[in-house]
């Protein structure tokens, strides 16, 4: 087994943005399997895509030392993949953040309703840690100093306050 087949290849959506990385195992599966091109650049500043069958006469005609051997002939291991039909871009998830629950916060007490400056605010647990409160964003809201020691080691319910929003993950 050729210890190229484990390299990195950069995988491109078919808008050419970057979305993944994979194997050169995987890449050359996509490629044989007609769901991707591989990207060549040409030496002028242009790029040369080819499908499985241009890539293996290629890989014959201009021969490297980075190659995969088959049965019946030797493959480069390509480098960079164009996806022929994905166009999306992978999602991206919001970083769970002390800045990032202020933004989704709007720096505002979720207690109170008042807007604050970040350093007159704190983090809460809705459902305090002792009692099984996990840190995620549905269980982490903004609270000036006051509300936090009001609510204290307790639900909310139980400390008679009320959350304006019900705190979730951003989109």
């Amino acid at each position: 087994m050729s210890l190229f087949l484990n390299q990195r290849v950069l995988v491109l959506n078919r808008l050419w943005q970057a979305v993944n990385i994979c194997t050169a195992r995987r890449a050359l599966t996509l490629l044989f399997e007609g769901h991707a091109q591989v990207v060549l650049n040409a030496g002028d500043g242009s790029f040369q895509t080819y499908n499985f069958s241009e890539w293996r006469n290629f890989s014959q005609q201009d021969p490297h030392p980075e190659s995969v051997r088959t049965v019946s002939f030797r493959i480069r291991v390509p480098r960079v993949i164009l996806l022929v039909v994905f166009d999306r871009l992978p999602k991206k998830e919001v970083k769970f953040t002390r800045h990032n629950i202020f933004e989704r916060d709007k720096n505002t007490c979720q207690y109170c309703g008042q807007a604050f400056d970040r350093k007159d605010l704190n983090l809460d647990h809705v459902l305090p840690r002792d009692r099984g409160g996990p840190t995620t964003w549905e269980n982490i809201v903004c609270s000036c100093v006051p509300c936090n020691t009001k609510k204290a080691n307790r639900t909310p319910q139980e400390a008679d306050l009320r959350l304006i929003r019900k705190p979730k993950r951003p989109k």
